[in-house]
């Protein structure tokens, strides 16, 4: 049947979406970050059973995994892989920034030599960011990157790049290329269906036990030694 909850609270918005055969059905949404962890589980609940399904109904369950928030990752993952167990459901784990680059490109037609580049904000002048074409294959991968008006020179001369997602209005008074364009558009939990439907048909399960985060970058507290220094 293809039943699939997917799970997102990578980001400043979260949301949860109930997705058949990558369709939509339903979603509910959280515009609040800080209160993510207490939105989760009453949405899933509320969810199924306004769309008249039980959890033991499901396919399969998919998260976004990274990068994004460092607490947000884990309370999606820690939520996703809890019910994958207790439901001995499979877990499909979704980049963020192909989420980002998949919800652009579901709302705009673009000519094949254009690259989309969704940028999520990690403080400072960095941001998590990765380089799409247009058929979301990747052209970079998933980074962190501090911006300068030097980022992306290559690509830019020979390209038109889109860049979207929270983390590039920091980006756009450092650019001077016509080549680059910004975008608002903004990811929603039902993106992740058209993503996830494609993983549960290829089979690209997860191991519980091993699955993390895609953090990209280590968490840093000041004052706290790393592993190399303990």
């Amino acid at each position: 049947m293809g039943l699939i909850l997917n799970i997102d609270t990578a980001t400043e918005n979260a949301g949860v979406c109930l997705a058949k055969a990558g369709v939509s059905l339903a979603q509910l949404e959280n515009k609040d970050q800080k209160s993510h962890a207490s939105f989760l589980q009453p949405a899933i609940k509320t969810l199924m059973e306004d769309a008249g399904f039980q959890l033991s109904d499901l396919d399969a369950i998919a998260v976004t995994a990274g990068p994004g928030s460092y607490t947000g990752l884990r309370v999606g993952l820690s939520s996703a892989k809890g019910l994958c167990f207790a439901l001995n459901k499979p877990l499909l784990l979704l980049n963020t920034l192909e989420v980002m680059a998949t919800a652009y490109l579901s709302a705009h037609a673009e000519a094949a030599d254009t690259f989309i580049c969704p940028m999520i904000d990690a403080r400072r002048m960095e941001v998590f960011t990765a380089l799409y074409n247009t058929e979301l294959q990747e052209v970079t991968a998933p980074a962190a990157m501090i911006l300068d008006a030097n980022n992306f020179e290559k690509e830019l001369a020979n390209h038109k790049i889109v860049f979207c997602g929270n983390g590039s209005p920091k980006w756009q008074p450092l650019v001077t290329s016509t080549h680059a364009v910004f975008s608002t558009v903004q990811h929603k939990a039902r993106h992740l269906a058209i993503l996830s439907w494609k993983a549960f048909e290829e089979k690209r399960f997860s191991d519980l036990a091993y699955s993390e985060p895609l953090y990209i970058k280590e968490f840093f507290t000041p004052g706290k030694p790393t592993l190399k220094g303990v």
